[in-house]
């Protein structure tokens, strides 16, 4: 039996009237409107008899043209796969990235979102020449027995990404198939998230755990060897109440972080004047500036600052940071906070004049739990979120924070905020 293209009409299809059987019809139309022009026919049996004749001609005639046209027109069913055929158009009409191959394992067609994914598109050509990852190859050869494959590839050039691939033979009623559908679908931000979360439990964890350690031991030795040495029990009080605290910190700060990602979609409505925030954050710090022998200079630029925001939220992302700079800037002796408005956005700008931050270090400061030096972080009571909640609360505020620091020149954090119309 062949297994050839079938190029016979299908059952359903209306077959014209042959050429002689339109000449004739034609004929008879203009018998009929001669004699009813003569009188030899009267026109109540004329007129019904000239439309009938003019249908069947006008059907005829369009069935014919029809029957031009999808011969002219590849089928489906055809296995050509040639570029501009209804093949073609479907794979291009597909949302996510698609190659279409055939069993010469020849690139046949491909969309604008595999041109994206993959770069040019080489149709015609061996598919090895547009992706060479052996594993796709492999599963085109596994498919020609007519099994779809489903797997899960991770590409490193022209750059890192992970892939769903699935691989699925075009059948056309035959028993091998000859053309095969690859669809691709981008997991590698979905794969990022997954990280991260690992990464976060991993973190919160660890920083969980250092603290419940301490005191664990604390009490053993309170309970113990110090049960009736009162200096060392003083001394251990003090330090089981710092760990007690600097995870209370740490849970509130993780619990802060968790209520921000939940309303980030939310822009606050209220507007608010910065000034007063930034002035607010100074008095809650000056304890603090002052036990560290700094001093905090507000420059304003213009009378007040108006953006819409939360309140409680804002004054956290100044505090944050004029803390920040108080504790690793704290040589310099000096923290500058500069008010000003610029191209539409409200500028707080904290200035440190300590060692400064190494470049390497710049693009993951606000990641959570990143430390530049993580025992002087633990010692000032850092959690290693501060600058995650300032990036995020920025974030829901429609706003962005711009880092400038280089070793032995001090460092400048900028929250930029949209001003309110």
């Amino acid at each position: 039996m062949s297994t050839g293209p079938d190029h016979s009409v299908p059952e359903s299809t209306p077959l014209p009237p042959p050429r002689s059987g339109r000449w004739w019809l034609a004929l008879a139309l203009l018998a009929v409107i001669v004699t009813a022009a003569i009188g030899w026919i009267h026109p109540v049996v004329a007129l019904p008899a000239i439309a009938i004749l003019a249908t069947l001609l006008a059907v005829g005639y369009r069935l014919r043209t029809v029957a031009g046209s999808a011969a002219r027109t590849p089928s489906l069913s055809s296995e050509t796969g040639n570029a501009g055929t209804p093949l073609a158009a479907i794979v291009e009409a597909l949302p996510e990235p698609a190659l279409l191959v055939d069993d010469g394992r020849r690139l046949i067609a491909g969309n604008v979102a595999a041109a994206g994914l993959f770069g040019r598109l080489r149709v015609n050509e061996a598919i090895s020449l547009t992706t060479r990852n052996p594993r796709i190859i492999e599963a085109l050869a596994k498919a020609a027995a007519g099994d779809a494959q489903n797997f899960e590839i991770e590409e490193r050039l022209p750059v890192e990404r992970s892939l769903d691939v699935h691989v699925t033979p075009v059948l056309f009623g035959h028993k091998r198939p000859k053309l095969f559908l690859l669809a691709f679908r981008d997991r590698t931000q979905e794969r990022r998230v997954e990280r991260m979360r690992a990464d976060f439990v991993a973190n919160a964890s660890h920083e969980l755990r250092t603290p419940l350690a301490s005191l664990s031991g604390f009490i053993e030795t309170l309970q113990g060897p110090a049960k009736d040495d009162a200096a060392a029990r003083e001394k251990f009080l003090g330090i089981m109440n710092d760990q007690a605290k600097r995870m209370a910190r740490l849970i509130d700060d993780l619990m802060s972080l968790s209520r921000i990602e939940l309303s980030l979609h939310l822009q606050p409505q209220l507007v608010i004047d910065l000034a007063g925030v930034v002035d607010t954050a100074r008095d809650l710090l000056s304890p603090l500036a002052k036990e560290q022998g700094i001093a905090i200079d507000i420059r304003r630029e213009g009378q007040s600052l108006e953006v819409r925001g939360d309140r409680d939220e804002l004054l956290r992302v100044v505090e944050n940071l004029i803390e920040n700079a108080l504790k690793y800037g704290a040589s310099g002796k000096r923290v500058e906070v500069t008010l000003r408005a610029e191209a539409g956005e409200a500028l707080i700008g904290v200035r440190d004049f300590g060692p400064g931050i190494a470049p390497e270090h710049l693009p993951r400061l606000t990641e959570r739990f990143y430390r530049v030096d993580t025992e002087r972080s633990r010692q000032q009571g850092g959690t290693g979120l501060g600058l995650a909640l300032v990036k995020h609360i920025l974030a829901r505020h429609r706003g962005r924070l711009t880092i400038e620091s280089k070793p032995g020149e001090g460092a400048l954090f900028t929250a930029r905020i949209p001003l309110s119309a």
